[in-house]
């Protein structure tokens, strides 16, 4: 008999949690809804409501913005089932539809494509459709291409002779003429109006791979796409990653046959050697391939991200790159402009942490290229800066005792920038707005909203789909203008899922701050107290002259934070279940996780990533247990998930006096 992957994760998982209610069953609540209730009270949450069903499955809103107009288009069922991509005026809201179920049916199928993803192209003749998808490590990245014709009404499937769900990151020419593609390990241009399949890479072996990347650029760097056209669309640049030096580590495959199965593949450890990286650039009219060698052991380094500079498609000379090079230990990132004309490169700027550096992402052009948008830490706090192209000089936008969580708009002709930011409260995020010359800091957000806002500014930053989305409530959209942040008409409201939520019994979730005195608080090099967000879930039927049990959930670790004012469906859900049967549930951001705290707070854990979260947690529980009588010191239990449960291990390993 055979299972398969998801059954045996299933019970890996359930093993993983064996621990965690093995340390709860030393904790067990006083109060259970009887198994009566549990079936009959809809106010009453069980397992397989929440994980089995869609009873708590919100809707969502995806809207996208055309490049060229107050416009946005959706990917939107029809009565039949069917999908359609709809356009949306911003300013009337009068709905067209751009792309019809019809129009999305093969010649000869009995049925349309499912559209995992589209694209317009830049002349929005052409849309690119994305389907039969397969998952490759952790998103499904590979699938089918198939191009819409809208005129002609015409659909045309891409890559000829290319087996099945093989293509990967298929774009536009700037032209509208070509699209690339990658396939097993190699970038194709297929010129649409000659149906002419040409492969501009070409791999020397089986350990080159061009167009995109390795395990460790996927996981550690968050890059898989890596090849992007020249502005000019005539050249293509793109990553080259050489593996033969990289040690191999076999993955077993137990679950999808009768015996297992064994992949090889190239998975650098601690000390071993990386992937060799370079960037080449391809003419698409002669084939001819340039390659750039940046200074240093190329594997020892990284290069995480580049960019074309802008220029006029009529130009005729090769356009320029600026890539960034970071080190291996990930803490000093190289600026460089590649000249491939040349094959020069020069020196640019160096950012330097004595930590680690982010990924660095937010890079927008501004004074014709001459200058670029880059954020750093260099003030203690994450802000945003503007360098020179030519000598690296920088210039502060941002300034102040806050971070800039995330740059959503750079508007050179209005002079402003718009940001996500929360200077007062580390749970929540506002949308702010400042002037290029970095005056007049305003937030655009109305006050009185605590929650997580998120926005999808439209490109002339006169409009912006806006996501609200708090702790205890499912995820509301609406349509605001910009700066005035009036709203102009509701987008999804999630009624249906919010009247289920509200029927639950249940208690408001309160986030508070935990006070750490310094003699608890690990590693200080001063005598101020540390303070923890939290949040915590009292049972129904709170009181306060009862003793509960308590659960933490925790995740601890840099890449990201629990304590935040957004929903998160069944984690929700799950926790607000063990609320019902009795247990009071709180969480706790330690210091170094992603919190808008400053440098300071996140990087404190540097080498210290066993040492500072787990005191954290306990000094935090320990103070919880004392400040609120109504906590059962006996009865503690802490759970997590992926670095949450490495967390949960250093707690019950290393302080285990709060946990019972």
């Amino acid at each position: 008999m055979t299972c398969n992957r998801n059954t045996t994760l299933f019970h890996l998982f359930s093993l993983t949690l064996s621990h965690f209610f093995i340390l709860l069953s030393f904790a067990t609540a006083d109060e259970q809804p009887s198994a009566e209730r549990q079936k009959s009270d809809p106010a009453i949450l069980t397992i397989d409501r929440i994980y089995d069903g869609t009873e708590f499955t919100g809707k969502s809103f995806s809207g996208t913005w055309l490049s060229d107009k107050a416009s946005y288009t959706t990917l939107e069922s029809t009565a039949s089932g069917s999908q359609q991509i709809v356009g949306h005026d911003a300013e009337t809201d009068s709905p067209v539809v751009l792309v019809s179920a019809d129009d999305l049916t093969p010649a000869q199928a009995s049925s349309p494509l499912k559209v995992e993803g589209y694209t317009f192209s830049p002349d929005q003749s052409l849309v690119l459709i994305y389907t039969n998808s397969k998952r490759v490590w952790r998103n499904n990245t590979r699938g089918d291409y198939w191009v819409l014709d809208r005129a002609a009404g015409q659909l045309k499937q891409l890559g000829g002779d290319i087996p099945p769900s093989s293509m990967m990151f298929a774009k536009f020419s700037p032209s509208s003429k070509q699209v690339a593609y990658v396939h097993d390990n190699d970038v194709y241009v297929e010129d649409l109006l000659n149906n002419t399949i040409q492969k501009v890479t070409k791999r020397a072996s089986d350990a080159i791979i061009n167009g995109t990347t390795d395990w460790v650029y996927e996981e550690e760097l968050g890059l898989r796409d890596a090849f992007m056209w020249s502005p000019d669309g005539k050249r293509i640049a793109y990553w080259q990653l050489d593996t033969s030096a990289v040690p191999q580590f076999p993955l077993v495959n137990h679950t999808d046959s009768l015996y297992p199965e064994v992949t090889w593949f190239g998975y650098p450890k601690v000390g071993q050697h990386n992937a060799e990286c370079r960037v080449g650039m391809v003419e698409i009219e002669t084939g001819e391939t340039r390659l750039i060698d940046l200074p240093g052991d190329a594997s020892e380094h990284y290069i995480p991200r580049m960019e074309f500079l802008p220029q006029d498609a009529d130009l005729s000379e090769q356009p320029r790159i600026l890539i960034q090079q970071l080190n291996r230990l990930q803490n000093t990132n190289r600026l460089f402009l590649a000249d491939f004309r040349s094959s020069t490169v020069s020196e640019v700027m160096v950012e330097r942490d004595a930590a680690w550096i982010d990924v660095h992402d937010e890079l927008n052009w501004l004074d014709n290229a001459s200058a670029f948008t880059w954020m750093s830490e260099r003030d203690g706090w994450r802000h945003l800066y503007v360098v020179s192209l030519d000598d690296g000089a920088t210039k502060q936008i941002t300034r102040g005792n806050f971070d800039v969580i995330e740059l959503l708009n750079f508007n050179e002709s209005e002079g402003v920038v718009y940001f996500i930011a929360s200077p007062d409260e580390a749970s929540q995020r506002y949308l702010y707005r400042v002037g290029l010359d970095g005056k007049n800091l305003q937030r655009v957000t109305p006050e009185g909203v605590a929650a997580t806002h998120s926005y999808k500014v439209s490109p002339d930053a006169k409009w912006a789909i806006h996501q609200v989305s708090r702790f205890d409530e499912p995820p509301a959209w609406d349509l605001v203008t910009l700066p005035d942040h009036k709203s102009v008409r509701s987008l999804e409201s999630n009624e249906a899922l919010r009247k289920t939520i509200s029927s639950l019994a249940r208690t408001p979730t309160e986030f508070f701050r935990v006070t750490l005195p310094p003699d608890e608080a690990v590693d200080r090099q001063d005598s101020e107290p540390v303070e923890l967000e939290a949040w915590c879930m009292l049972p129904p039927n709170f009181d306060k002259n009862k003793k509960y049990p308590l659960l933490i959930y925790v995740y601890g670790e840099p890449a990201g934070t629990t304590v935040v004012n957004r929903w998160s469906s069944k984690s929700y859900l799950w926790h607000q279940l063990m609320a019902q049967r009795g247990y009071v549930v709180m969480s706790f951001d330690n210091r170094g996780t992603k919190s808008p705290r400053g440098r300071a707070w996140r990087k404190s854990i540097y080498r210290k990533i066993g040492i500072i979260p787990p005191a954290d947690q306990a000094a935090a529980a320990q103070a919880v247990l004392k400040d609120r009588t109504y906590l059962d010191p006996a009865r503690v239990g802490i759970w997590g998930w992926s670095g949450g449960g490495s967390s949960r291990l250093h707690a019950l390993f290393k302080h285990p006096e709060p946990y019972s």
